[in-house]
């Protein structure tokens, strides 16, 4: 019996037999509407038959069975489009209500399962979204880590200051591990103690002021860390020595700090840190620490190295002249020989006249060339046993041993007059180049190589105020 109903029932139908049922249902109208014409006009004068109103009943019943059919099949369709359209704006997590099995139910099915995919896509785009935005975050800090190792290593390269390139490092890598302050302590030449050399962030000027003693507690827990970082926030506890000297003399609730060896000995102590309490450093910060260490040591190393190698240089780069430390001993050892055999011993101090303003006018090979010309000229107006130098980008030196002032300021004269011709033959002004002399000898002007480097300037001083393009040897003068 219920196998029966389910064959007489539509819902199990298709969509396209029930479109035909409810055709064929509707076709019945026109039927129906000849034969009431008939029955009314037509059979009245042949006699009433019962039979024929009773069929046109039945018909007028089945045609609008078959109008509600073809109503419920085209109600359900615009249903599904109305729900298509609310997905298709945005909607995804609309669903679509499916009543029947037939073709509008397969299309509801259909799109409810490609909804479905839809919005498990878009999860998975999200998802994606945000991993990608870790990788970039993470790219552009690698980036920013590279460009500030990068112009860490050219300062190294080209020999800048120690406390310029200490001063970039150790503010590069509070900005990279996201802290309000950062510490270098530092151990200079023949000292033993940790004091702060740099110090960067707001408010950080009261760390200068804080040494690490050799006897304190705290550089014992420094020498053992054997180059690992120490670490005190919420999810590391370190110490108590190293605890109580962040908390008290740091003032700081959270640290993350790290030795700089150098030859295998402790020589800063490179740290960051703030004052937020809720708050932890990553082993990322731990490494980028560590990076910024090891540039630390090597700036420290070439430091020492170019140090070292300028007190063995004798000569300078650009002249061949000897260089200002040169000079200034060799004088020393000349008062000491002069004052020993009681003879004379002159200094003199050559100046190029409004050098800065010919460097300006005709850019730095011009000068540069203007200053080995000049060397050349000086080298060529003094003898064997004398000695010539640069001892400033645009100051020469003159020792000459056996010789008192007057000789002295013969060759300065003879300096000055060499370097005028030799620029004479410029119309333009700008390029006729002159210079200006200052002259000292011991005893008279001293009986130290800095009393008579200070006499010489002086006198040189007044030679440019003077005029310039002259020669000074007495104040008077």
């Amino acid at each position: 019996m219920a196998k029966n109903r389910g064959l007489l029932s539509l819902s199990s139908r298709g969509l396209k037999h029930k479109l035909m049922i409810s055709a064929a249902l509707m076709s019945v109208l026109p039927l129906l509407v000849s034969s009431y014409i008939v029955s009314t006009y037509v059979l009245p004068r042949i006699g009433l038959k019962i039979d024929i109103l009773l069929a046109l009943f039945i018909s007028i019943v089945i045609a609008a069975i078959g109008f509600f059919v073809t109503k419920e099949v085209f109600d359900r369709v615009l249903t599904v489009t109305s729900d298509a359209k609310l997905i298709a704006d945005g909607d995804l997590s609309h669903r679509l209500s499916i009543e029947s099995d037939d073709e509008v139910g397969d299309l509801g099915d259909a799109l409810n399962k490609l909804t479905q995919r839809i919005r498990s896509n878009m999860d998975e785009l999200k998802t994606y979204g945000e991993r990608t935005a870790e990788i970039n975050l993470g790219i552009q800090k690698k980036v920013i880590v590279l460009s500030s190792l990068l112009q860490i290593s050219s300062q190294i390269s080209q020999s800048e200051n120690l406390d310029d390139i200490l001063k970039i490092a150790v503010e590069k890598a509070r900005l990279l591990a996201n802290s309000d302050l950062a510490y270098l302590f530092f151990r200079d030449e023949h000292q033993e103690a940790l004091s702060v050399r740099v110090a960067e962030g707001s408010d950080s000027e009261y760390l200068m002021d804080i040494k690490i003693d050799p006897a304190e507690d705290v550089m014992l827990e420094i020498s053992k860390s054997s180059n690992k970082a120490m670490v005190l926030d919420k999810e590391n506890a370190s110490t108590e020595a190293f605890s109580v000297f962040v908390r008290e003399k740091l003032n700081l609730k959270n640290t993350l700090a790290l030795p700089v060896y150098l030859r295998k000995r402790v020589i800063a102590l490179l740290g960051v840190g703030n004052t937020r309490e809720d708050f932890s450093y990553s082993k990322e910060d731990a490494e980028l620490l560590d990076i910024f260490s090891k540039q630390i040591a090597i700036a420290v190393e070439n430091d020492i190295l170019t140090r070292n190698v300028r007190r063995l240089e004798v000569k300078d780069s650009l002249t061949g002249l000897y260089n200002e430390a040169f000079m200034r001993n060799r004088l020393s050892e000349e008062i000491k020989r002069a004052i020993a055999y009681r003879r004379p011993c002159s200094f003199i101090v050559v100046d190029i006249d409004n050098f800065k303003k010919y460097n300006h006018s005709f850019g730095s090979l011009q000068a540069e060339s203007a200053i080995k010309r000049i060397a050349s000229l000086i080298r060529e107006s003094v003898t064997e046993i004398d000695r010539v130098g640069r001892i400033g980008d645009d100051e020469f030196a003159v020792i000459l041993p056996e010789k008192n002032k007057r000789e002295a300021q013969e060759v300065a004269e003879n300096i000055r007059g060499k370097v005028e011709f030799s620029y004479s033959e410029y119309v333009d002004p700008i390029r006729k180049i002159t210079v200006s002399a200052g002259v000292s000898e011991n005893p008279l002007d001293g009986i130290t190589s800095e009393e008579l480097v200070g006499k010489a300037r002086e006198l040189l001083e007044i030679a440019k105020n003077g005029g310039r393009n002259r020669v000074i040897i007495f104040k008077d003068r």
